[in-house]
């Protein structure tokens, strides 16, 4: 771990101001720890934002594809345990086609969840975001919008309960 000098100086104690090599090579995600500024347009062509998501509420926030294999067994696990993600703002973005993501809202009807608002990245802000390698990506966040974990790949609902300190169980 290297520090680098810009031959600055701190005017409080005047010394040289380091910054850590490692925090430069971190993504994004990690030197940014909260809810990221997305700007996400829904199938009604309103735009959803870090501004307008709920607030005081545990957020997942899903990066996927339609056509997605993975993407889809993520989305019908969340569905069969969506009473117990009940208070858990749930994002879903995606960079595929308008005409794809609206399919896969009518298919898994999206509508009927409150607490569910998909729509497409189309200026794929996400992606680089959070380094993403594979999908379905889930980034999870507490009630303050603090970065709890994040998980590439088909996930457990278990771990996801438990990263939101929800029991899988009543």
């Amino acid at each position: 771990m290297g520090t680098y000098s810009f031959g600055q100086k701190d005017t409080k104690d005047n010394k040289d101001i380091k910054i850590n090599k490692d925090s430069l090579l971190a993504p994004p995600y990690k030197r940014f720890p909260t809810i990221p500024p997305f700007d996400l347009i829904q199938t009604d062509s309103t735009h959803i934002t870090r501004d307008n998501i709920l607030k005081k509420h545990n957020t997942l926030i899903m990066f996927f594809s339609p056509d997605c294999p993975h993407c889809q067994h993520q989305t019908e696990d969340i569905l069969a345990f969506i009473e117990k993600l009940k208070d858990v703002q749930i994002v879903m973005a995606t960079y595929q086609s308008f005409e794809e993501m609206v399919g896969f809202y009518q298919k898994y009807q999206m509508g009927k969840y409150a607490n569910i608002k998909i729509g497409r990245d189309s200026k794929f802000f996400l992606p680089p975001f959070f380094k993403m390698k594979n999908l379905p990506y889930l980034a999870l966040y507490d009630k303050n919008g603090k970065l709890l974990t994040t998980f590439e790949g088909n996930q457990p609902m278990d771990k996801i309960l438990e990263a939101f300190d929800l029991k899988a169980t009543n």
